[in-house]
């Protein structure tokens, strides 16, 4: 819903660098202002899903996205009326608007995860301050434990005297990486998923493979009196 506001506006201005374009300019100008109302309407239904910090970052941009399209609705205004060149700037503005906007929509989306990382959601069900987790004489080598943080699944992996502590819950449909298989993809350790076959590098969380489309969220740790501990990033 978000492609067609967004490509009209973008084609529009296009257009108004071009001489003689003033009419199909115009149509896109108003195809984008009328296509951008239900995109709205879906935006807000996602915005009232989310936590609470994810939600401030959500009205700054639903902020920026109104001013934009109110400065293209005016945009379209002058334009009706023969003033194309109040038009064209009003375009321009506008348009640095909504690409602001969508700066901003894109950090929430894929920094924080609202409604695309199935797994960042979980990191809001965790307190702040350092957690314990396990006796670091007492964690295997190489093989996957899993351990709970303020009922919070996450998985250890110790390489030597490395520990990562890695989110469980696979960021692509909320798979349980606990009961996946750790296998060497391209000199790296990496943990997959079992339900779609998600990779993740064990020393940095990043997806090697597979259908998600995000990396997995890896924890801070840290060794106090022999005890393997971990916070929020």
């Amino acid at each position: 819903m978000v492609q067609v506001p967004v490509g009209a506006w973008i084609s529009a201005a296009v257009l108004d660098l071009m001489p003689g374009q003033r009419r199909p300019a115009t149509v896109l100008v108003g195809l984008g202002t009328v296509s951008a109302l239900p995109a709205a309407v879906a935006g807000l239904n996602d915005w009232a899903a989310l936590s609470r910090d994810q939600r401030r970052v959500g009205l700054v941009h639903a902020a920026a996205n109104t001013v934009g399209v109110t400065l293209y609705a005016g945009s379209l205004a002058a334009r009706l009326s023969g003033r194309h060149g109040v038009g064209r700037t009003l375009g321009f503005i506008g348009l640095t608007a909504v690409s602001l906007g969508a700066y901003i929509g894109g950090h929430l989306a894929y920094k924080q995860g609202a409604q695309v990382n199935q797994s960042i959601s979980e990191l809001h069900r965790m307190s702040d301050g350092w957690h314990s987790l396990a006796e670091m004489a007492a964690l295997p080598q190489r093989t996957l434990v899993t351990r709970e943080v303020d009922d919070v699944s996450v998985i250890l992996y110790r390489h030597g005297d490395e520990v990562t502590v890695m989110l469980e819950r696979c960021p692509h449909q909320s798979g349980p990486l606990g009961e996946g298989e750790v296998q060497e993809i391209d000199g790296h350790a990496c943990v997959v998923c079992p339900w779609h076959g998600s990779a993740f590098r064990l020393n940095g969380g990043e997806v090697v493979q597979g259908p998600s489309g995000n990396d997995q969220q890896i924890l801070p740790t840290r060794v106090q009196d022999g005890v393997l501990q971990t916070r929020l990033p």
